[in-house]
């Protein structure tokens, strides 16, 4: 009895042993995965931490492969683009000359002929104007021989001077003075030459399309309300042709000279109505950032210039910057109060203040601006 009890005792230690090395050697595993995770992790900052590194940095990093596909399809596709603005917009300027100006001619008063023939023609001579500007003039390189400029940097991408405001534009692989995008609706940079005209484009577009889609908005419901009927009818004659008796007519069929008028009247509503939006958000974007005296790729420095400067206790001054209506006055070059007629609101090849390679205050700007920091 005494030996049974004496091996029980010795297999019930050698299992408690058992488990005791099981649950160490478990535990030295735990213990191993975790210093080799440590390591990894320790080892993987040490060759990608970067203390310039955030969020913004990560993002761009994702979206290089996008950044390169537009790049690279922009610089090709930028004629068709054109093409297509040109298409689009002489296909409403078509319909209104023979759809809707020889109705307005029919059952307006003369004073809204007057009215609709004055504004729709200016509007539209500012419009093909700016457009060409934009799409012809040349936004301004920063010359290739640094003897004539002082205390500018080197572009990495051109190796070339690069004065203050110059940034790289890898569709056009060169710099672009004051570049503010690259748009592939022009097929040209926007910069310090023919920034001007693209805003106006914008603008005066949008003005436009705002006034098509007001005054044909009557003319839109009429033409929709035909076309349903259109489709009403068409039902209703092809039922009538299936079980055709002798004392049973047809409806009547529209001519083809009224479906393309109302469907033309509908295709102007919605294609002028889909820019004044989009064109819309767009021109009231650059206005402001024309406001604040910068640029598109400026607004994204100085965010982030503010940003490290706020963490010192420091302010951030834009030195770009004159006052909102200085900036204004400097950006659309008037210089006298006849600029606004002459300049603003009529066509004008008219050149911006300043070369873009040096920044000095415009004869415009009476009141020194504010420095670039204040602590």
């Amino acid at each position: 009895m005494r030996s049974r009890q004496r091996m029980f005792a010795a297999v019930m230690r050698l299992i408690l042993k058992c488990l005791r090395l099981g649950r160490r050697r478990r535990f030295k595993l735990v213990r191993q995965v975790e210093q080799l995770w440590h390591y990894g992790h320790l080892c993987l900052r040490s060759l990608l931490y970067n203390s310039f590194t955030n969020s913004d940095v990560v993002l761009d990093s994702l979206f290089e492969p996008v950044y390169w596909l537009v790049d690279h399809v922009t610089r090709w596709f930028g004629v068709v683009f054109v093409a297509l603005v040109i298409g689009l917009t002489s296909s409403i300027v078509a319909i209104v000359y023979i759809c809707l100006l020889p109705l307005i001619l029919q059952t307006y008063t003369p004073a809204w002929i007057c009215w609709h023939l004055a504004y729709g023609h200016w509007n539209l001579i500012m419009i093909v104007f700016h457009y060409y500007m934009a799409i012809t003039t040349s936004p301004g390189h920063p010359p290739q021989a640094k003897d004539n400029l002082t205390g500018v940097s080197i572009c990495r991408k051109c190796i070339a001077p690069k004065p203050a405001r110059t940034h790289h534009c890898s569709i056009c692989n060169r710099c672009v003075l004051k570049m503010d995008h690259h748009c592939p609706w022009l097929n040209n940079c926007v910069g310090h030459y023919n920034h001007r005209y693209f805003f106006s484009f914008c603008l005066f577009m949008t003005m436009g399309c705002i006034y098509c889609s007001i005054s044909g908005w009557e003319m839109f419901r009429d033409a929709y309300a035909a076309i349903e009927r259109m489709k009403l009818l068409e039902k209703e004659r092809l039922q009538v042709t299936a079980n055709q008796t002798y004392y049973q007519t047809p409806p009547p069929t529209f001519s083809f000279r009224q479906r393309a008028f109302h469907k033309s009247v509908v295709y102007l509503w919605v294609l002028c109505s889909s820019v004044a939006l989009a064109l819309g958000a767009l021109t009231l974007w650059h206005a402001a950032l024309i406001t604040r005296g910068e640029t598109s790729i400026e607004r994204h420095i100085n965010k982030k210039e503010r940003q490290r400067l706020q963490k010192k206790g420091k302010v951030f001054r834009n030195p770009y910057s004159y006052g909102s209506w200085n900036n204004w006055k400097v950006f659309l070059g008037v210089d006298m109060p006849r600029h606004w007629l002459t300049r603003v609101l009529l066509p004008s090849p008219h050149l911006p203040h300043g070369t873009g390679l040096t920044w000095d205050l415009p004869p415009c700007v009476t009141k020194q601006h504010t420095p670039l920091l204040a602590i």
